[in-house]
């Protein structure tokens, strides 16, 4: 069961919502339980918030899973080795300067 995950429907609010599972490469639909709003609360269109909900992925921008607990964050690591990288010394090419400088 993947929990509090945020489900991004097109013109909607996001909704967290508990997935027993991420949809497949042939799945039509997202399911999912225990719907409510970021804020915590029940939409007005929902009666039962630990209901199965079936939305299909037509209406569906994106799904934002969190990050599990202790998992690496490869983006990070990546991000911190852009940045201990040297930046090469660029020459300037000043007949080229020259030549913008006088169009």
């Amino acid at each position: 069961m993947i929990r509090d995950a945020i489900l991004h429907l097109i013109n909607e609010q996001p909704l967290l919502v508990d997935l027993p599972a991420l949809p497949g490469g042939r799945d039509t639909v997202v399911i999912c339980t225990n719907l409510r709003t970021t804020g915590g609360k029940l939409p007005v269109w929902v009666d039962r918030g630990e209901s199965w909900f079936v939305f299909p992925l037509g209406q569906v921008r994106f799904v934002e899973v969190p990050e599990p607990a202790g998992a690496a964050r490869p983006v990070q690591q990546s991000v911190a080795l852009i940045d201990q990288s040297e930046e090469p010394d660029l020459e300037l090419d000043e007949d080229l300067l020259r030549r913008v400088r006088d169009t």
